[in-house]
C-alpha cells in the first residue's frame, strides 16, 4: 500500500493547444484541485497571467508521476511540494525548471529549505549556500498556451 501525503504542484511555459487535452486529462486524473479541499481542475481555471497551482491531499507517495513526466517531456517548468510521511520519506521541494533534470530539495512541511550540515559542508561558502537557496525558490513562469503552427509556436492564447 502506497504511502499518501498532500502535495501540489505549480506549472508553467509554453504549451501547444494540441497538448491541451492531454494536460487536463493527466491533472484529473490526479483529481488535482485549485485549492485544497476545492472544486476539481477545470480546464478554462487556467490563468491569463501566471501559472497554474494545483494541489492534492492523499498523493500516493506525495508526486504526480504522469504529470511530471509530461512536464519533463514538454520542457514546461514546474515546482512540486509534498509532506513527509513518518518513517518513509521527508517532505521536499522538486524543481523542473523545463530543462535539464529535477532537482529534489529537503524541506519542512511548511516548504522552507532545509540545511543539513552534509550539504552545508558539500556547498562550503554562505553565496553558494545562498546560490543553492535562490535555486530552490524558482518559480514557473505563466503557462502559455500556444496555436500549433508546424515547426514552431505560434501567438499565445489560453483555454
Amino acid at each position: 500500500m502506497a504511502d499518501r501525503v498532500s502535495a501540489r504542484i505549480t506549472i508553467g511555459g509554453v504549451l501547444p493547444r494540441s497538448l491541451l487535452d492531454e494536460l487536463t486529462r493527466l491533472i484529473g486524473d490526479e483529481d488535482l484541485r485549485l485549492d485544497w479541499d476545492g472544486e476539481p481542475f477545470a480546464r478554462d481555471a487556467i490563468p491569463d497571467d501566471g501559472p497554474v497551482e494545483l494541489m492534492a491531499h492523499e498523493v500516493a507517495w506525495g508526486h504526480f508521476e504522469h504529470l511530471e513526466r509530461f512536464c519533463e517531456d514538454h520542457t514546461l517548468a514546474y515546482v512540486r511540494w509534498s509532506g513527509g510521511c513518518a518513517g518513509s520519506f521527508g517532505p521536499e521541494r522538486v524543481v523542473f525548471t523545463g530543462a535539464g533534470s529535477c532537482v529534489s530539495y529537503a524541506v519542512t512541511d511548511d516548504d522552507d529549505v532545509v540545511f543539513d550540515l552534509e550539504t552545508i559542508h558539500r556547498l562550503g561558502s554562505i553565496a553558494a549556500i545562498e546560490a543553492y537557496a535562490a535555486e530552490a525558490d524558482f518559480a514557473p513562469p505563466a503557462l502559455a498556451i500556444v496555436e500549433d503552427i508546424p515547426g514552431g509556436f505560434g501567438e499565445a492564447g489560453h483555454g
